[in-house]
């Protein structure tokens, strides 16, 4: 059956989701990013409810491991940990930009490279570079944003750049071939990618798997 439990919490807006071999059966979001600690449990229990599951139905959890909001991050991996150990069931991760870039690339299918951005504050952003099929151009980094960002890219290939970063980089991206889209981003994408895992058995360890923060956090004092 592969009744799969998704969660992503690494952006402005949290989703659940529960998936039988890909398919979305239902979903849940939250548009308040400071609530999705509190909201995330709840949400599970009615998202099971409301399909007629229990708990002890599921057969994975995935979560989306990051980059992305530091404090979503550690909610969602540790939801997903959580409900992995207590019922013994595969624990499986996945790169929240590579879901945004899944998501392009189902949606635009002409595009030569697709670049998914997370706003990392300032001119700086979480982001990455794939071609439609999903194979990786550039990895997952943090980047500081100009005009030169990306033009060796550009200067042959026609890129389209995505996700709530994006919009911060109109003003200093301005070749011909970038492209400002707006795209469909639920967290539905998660459960097509992570029945594929599903299938695969690429799983991750539970014990030692950590959030892909991509950057140092950093904490101020207060005086």
């Amino acid at each position: 059956m592969a009744l799969i439990l998704n969660i992503d919490t690494s952006t402005e807006k949290a989703g659940v989701c529960l998936s039988e071999k890909g398919r979305m059966l239902l979903m849940a979001e939250n548009h308040d990013q400071k609530d999705h600690s509190s909201w995330l449990h709840p949400a599970v229990r009615q998202l099971l409810e409301d399909s007629g599951h229990r708990l002890q139905d599921l057969q994975a959890v995935a979560v989306t491991a990051g980059p992305g909001s530091y404090t979503g991050l550690r909610v969602g991996m540790a939801a997903a940990k959580g409900f992995c150990y207590a019922l013994g069931i595969p624990f499986i991760t996945e790169n929240t930009l590579t879901v945004m870039a899944f998501a392009a690339s189902e949606q635009l299918p002409n595009i030569d490279l697709l670049c998914p951005m997370l706003d990392a504050r300032r001119m700086e952003v979480f982001t990455a570079i794939y071609k439609n099929d999903l194979s990786i151009v550039l990895p997952a980094t943090a980047m500081i944003i100009d005009e030169n960002s990306f033009s060796s890219y550009l200067l042959d290939h026609k890129m389209s750049f995505f996700g709530a970063g994006s919009d911060k980089c109109k003003q200093v991206i301005s070749a011909r071939n970038a492209a400002f889209v707006d795209l469909i981003f639920n967290v539905g994408y998660l459960g097509i990618l992570s029945f594929y895992r599903y299938l695969q058995h690429e799983f991750t360890g539970v014990a030692y798997s950590e959030p892909a923060y991509t950057k140092e956090f950093y904490t101020h004092t207060k005086k």
